[in-house]
C-alpha cells in the first residue's frame, strides 16, 4: 500500500503562531483517520531556510506568516519561487500530481509571483470572524461545498490582494473562487480571498485551519484585539466573541476547507498509484 507523505511547510519566521499547530492537528487527525501510512514532515522556510524535495512529499500545506509578501532579498524567495513552479510544471507533464494548499502569507505570495493582481498593504490590519463570498465559480467549489454564502472565516492580514489581472488569470487557468465582504458605504475594492491556481492547487487570504480556541488565544494579543475593535466596533467585536463557537460558522468552516482538500488528495494519489501497480 502506498504511504501518504505530507510536507507542511511553517512560514512564521519563528514567530509563534497559533495557525501552524492548527495545520499540524488537522494534518494529525487526517493521519490517524487513514488506513494508509501517512507520514507528515514539517519544514521551518523562512527561519531555518528548509525546503521540501518536491519528489519526496505527495501533498503540502503552507501556512500563513507575518510581515511583507513582497521579494526583501532572502534566500529562501528564490526557494520558495522555484518550489511554486516546480509543483506547477510536475503536474503538467506527469501522472502523479503533486497537491499544494496555500494559506495567507504564502497564497499572498504564490499572488505576487505568478503576477496575479495588486498585493498591497491595507490601510490598517484586518483581523477577526470575516464573512466570505462565494464567487459564480466558488458556488461550485467541491472545497466550500457544504459552507453557507457567505460562509465565516478568520481573517488576519496586514496585506491584501486587489485588482485581479483578469487576463493572466485566463492566460494560466487560474479562477478567483472568493472575494471579501461587500462594503457599499466604503468606496474600496473588495479583495480576492480564494483562488484555484489549478486542479492540484489552491489557495485561501483567510484561515481555514482555525478553530475558536486558537482565535481567543490571538485576542489576547493586544494589536489583535484592537484591530477587530477598529473593523468592526465594539458591539460587533462583542457579538463575535460570543458567535465564536457557533458550530455554523469557523468550526464548519475548519472541519470542511483542509479536510476536503486532504481527502480528496488521498483519493487521487491512491487511485494514481493503482493504475501504475
Amino acid at each position: 500500500m502506498k504511504d501518504i507523505r505530507i510536507a507542511l511547510l511553517d512560514m512564521n519566521n519563528n514567530h509563534v503562531n497559533q495557525g501552524f499547530r492548527n495545520i499540524k492537528e488537522i494534518s494529525e487527525a487526517f493521519q490517524q483517520h487513514s488506513e494508509e501510512n501517512v507520514v507528515i514532515k514539517t519544514f521551518d522556510v523562512r527561519f531555518k531556510d528548509e525546503m521540501p524535495e518536491i519528489g519526496d512529499f505527495d501533498i503540502f500545506i503552507s501556512s500563513g506568516g507575518p510581515g511583507n509578501p513582497h521579494r526583501e532579498g532572502h534566500d529562501w524567495e528564490d526557494r520558495f519561487a522555484h518550489f511554486l513552479d516546480a509543483v506547477l510544471e510536475h503536474n503538467t507533464y506527469n501522472e502523479d500530481k503533486k497537491y499544494l494548499f496555500l494559506i495567507c502569507h504564502s497564497f499572498q505570495l504564490a499572488s505576487i509571483h505568478w503576477n496575479l493582481g495588486n498585493i498591497c498593504k491595507r490601510k490598517s490590519y484586518s483581523f477577526g470572524v470575516m464573512p466570505v463570498h462565494k464567487t459564480d465559480e466558488g458556488k461550485e467549489e467541491f472545497l466550500f461545498k457544504n459552507l453557507q454564502d457567505p460562509f465565516y472565516a478568520v481573517d488576519s492580514r496586514a496585506y491584501q490582494f486587489i485588482e485581479p489581472n483578469h487576463k493572466r488569470f485566463e492566460e494560466l487557468g487560474m479562477t478567483v473562487m472568493a472575494i471579501e465582504k461587500f462594503r457599499p458605504h466604503i468606496n474600496l475594492e473588495r479583495a480576492v480571498m480564494a483562488v484555484r491556481f489549478s486542479e492540484e492547487i489552491f489557495g485561501t487570504q483567510f484561515h481555514p485551519e482555525a478553530n475558536p480556541e486558537s482565535l481567543i488565544e490571538n485576542l489576547k494579543d493586544e494589536k489583535n484585539r484592537e484591530a477587530m475593535i477598529e473593523n468592526f466596533g465594539m458591539e460587533k467585536y462583542l457579538e463575535t466573541m460570543d458567535r465564536i463557537d457557533d458550530e455554523d460558522k469557523i468550526i464548519l468552516t475548519r472541519n470542511q476547507i483542509l479536510p476536503r482538500f486532504l481527502q480528496f488528495a488521498k483519493k487521487n494519489i491512491l487511485k494514481e498509484a493503482e493504475s501504475l501497480a
